[in-house]
């Protein structure tokens, strides 16, 4: 079976799971464009798998405008966009600084909206696309000392759902992945006594494609990915 989409825009790209989606996506022969703020870091790892790189401030509408007249310009139309920033403010309630909180909120769920918004401008005339979200653990359960992450997961899965059946239903594919568990990384490896017990994100990514290659009678709008051993 062929692959279904031939480009694909990763905003928040960076090492793990959004690396490993794009390393996917090129293995798959499709055109792919990386962005985030600091463009100077992703230059090297994006030419290393063939992607394109652009830098783009994901809680600006005018910088999101700006990143997807340049990913058209060098990857033709947009059929896939995979939201994948973030931003952590951990801290007590009494303790945490407004400013901060306000930013972590624009990274994880106003970031997504503006992202959103210009894939439908652009996908909706051609009545074909896929836009997935990257969601947490606090995507459906804060925990102490992390409301700021919490509000903007749950910010975001609200997001997915609402374009979910707005956009469904004129061609859109829309997902919403909960990574429920800790990634798997160099400085968070799998414990010897314990395999499996962190996602790897190379068989996260070959979740996200497997979701891109459902057909439209049998769309998931939500998954769910969780470690073999869990350790919370």
């Amino acid at each position: 079976m062929s692959f279904p989409y031939r480009s694909a825009l990763i905003v928040g790209a960076g090492p793990g799971i959004s690396a490993a989606v794009a390393a996917r996506l090129r293995a798959e022969g499709v055109e792919v464009g990386v962005a985030a703020r600091g463009l100077e870091k992703l230059r090297a790892p994006a030419a290393a798998i063939g992607a394109h790189a652009f830098g783009v401030d994901a809680t600006s509408a005018r910088s999101v405008a700006a990143l997807f007249d340049s990913a058209i310009g060098a990857l033709g139309p947009i059929e896939i966009v995979v939201y994948n920033a973030g931003a952590r403010v951990r801290g007590a309630i009494p303790e945490l600084d407004p400013g901060e909180v306000e930013r972590a909120l624009a990274a994880n769920a106003f970031g997504g909206f503006l992202v959103a918004q210009q894939a439908a401008r652009h996908m909706l005339p051609r009545g074909l696309g896929a836009i997935l979200f990257t969601g947490a653990t606090a995507s459906v359960k804060g925990f102490a000392g992390s409301s700021a992450f919490a509000m903007g997961k749950f910010a975001l899965r609200g997001l997915a759902q609402s374009v979910a059946r707005e956009l469904g239903p004129q061609g859109i594919h829309v997902a919403h992945f909960i990574i429920d568990g800790a990634v798997r990384s160099p400085s968070r490896p799998t414990l010897g006594d314990q395999p499996d017990s962190t996602l790897d994100p190379d068989a996260i990514a070959q979740t996200y494609l497997d979701v891109l290659r459902q057909p439209r009678s049998a769309w998931s709008q939500e998954i769910e990915v969780r470690p073999w051993i869990e350790r919370f």
